[in-house]
């Protein structure tokens, strides 16, 4: 099971997709996508062994402290350990991607947060590959939070890697350049006429909407679902003009004072 593989392989199906079958007139080369290829090549391929080294340390102290305390038994229950893959495997789904729909609303919510998350909504053209821009902070946030549910539930890693494999092929889709559309199923499945409007500009629609990531059905039973005809005329947030378009100083935006404001 080697993840690049599958990486590609998706990355060459929604290049070829979206040509075939666009929702937006959008040149391939499209402006930003230098950054965005970057970022595909960073944040999928380095900065997870970057993370991996700092994690393997970091849980190694997590779970010595847990057993100096005596709330290691209580902590890391392995409660689906023994369950079957296809058991194992929607139980993941559901309770990785509600608790990432938590935290992708604080980082729309909480100012320092954001600060970090305007990378991601930096884009103003976008495709599959936008899926991955964004800061390694992000990064780094969602897998301290997600460490709680991994060690409480003990998923194996058979179905954390298969978690991976459909959460890259729903961002893909999600964020791709797509004309097609689910149906009744946008209410249960990420899709791009919905998450388009996740990173509509301030002046072309409300904000804060669709914070799903995998799934759409968090935001229709929460009430910050907004899925209308078309596409918003404009993507970003207010002073995105102004905002720094290379990755290196995309890195040290979030440290600096910026123009711009929250949508």
């Amino acid at each position: 099971m080697v993840y690049s593989l599958w990486l590609f392989g998706f990355s060459v199906l929604f290049l070829v997709a979206e040509r075939f079958w666009p929702q937006r007139a959008q040149r391939t080369l499209r402006a930003g996508i230098g950054t965005d290829v970057f970022y595909l090549i960073f944040n999928s391929e380095y900065l997870g062994v970057l993370l991996g080294v700092v994690a393997a340390h970091t849980i190694a102290v997590l779970d010595r402290s847990l057993d100096l305390t005596n709330l290691r038994d209580y902590f890391c229950l392995g409660a689906i350990s023994g369950q079957p893959l296809w058991l194992q495997l929607p139980a993941l789904i559901l309770i990785f991607d509600f608790a990432q729909w938590l935290i992708h609303n604080a980082l729309h919510r909480v100012p320092w947060l954001w600060e970090f998350h305007k990378v991601h909504h930096s884009i103003q053209e976008m495709d599959w590959v936008g899926n991955w821009r964004f800061h390694w902070f992000e990064v780094v946030f969602y897998r301290t939070l997600l460490y709680v549910p991994a060690a409480f539930f003990g998923f194996s890693p058979v179905a954390m890697f298969w978690y991976g494999v459909l959460n890259t092929v729903v961002g893909h889709f999600a964020h791709a350049n797509l004309s097609l559309r689910l149906g009744p199923l946008k209410y249960f499945v990420n899709s791009p006429e919905m998450h388009i409007w996740h990173h509509a500009h301030p002046l072309s629609g409300p904000a804060d909407r669709n914070f799903g990531i995998m799934l759409s059905v968090w935001d229709w039973l929460f009430g910050t679902a907004y899925c209308p005809q078309g596409d918003p005329a404009r993507l970003g947030f207010t002073g995105v003009e102004w905002y720094p378009k290379n990755p290196i100083s995309q890195a040290v935006a979030p440290f600096l004072p910026q123009r711009g404001e929250k949508p």
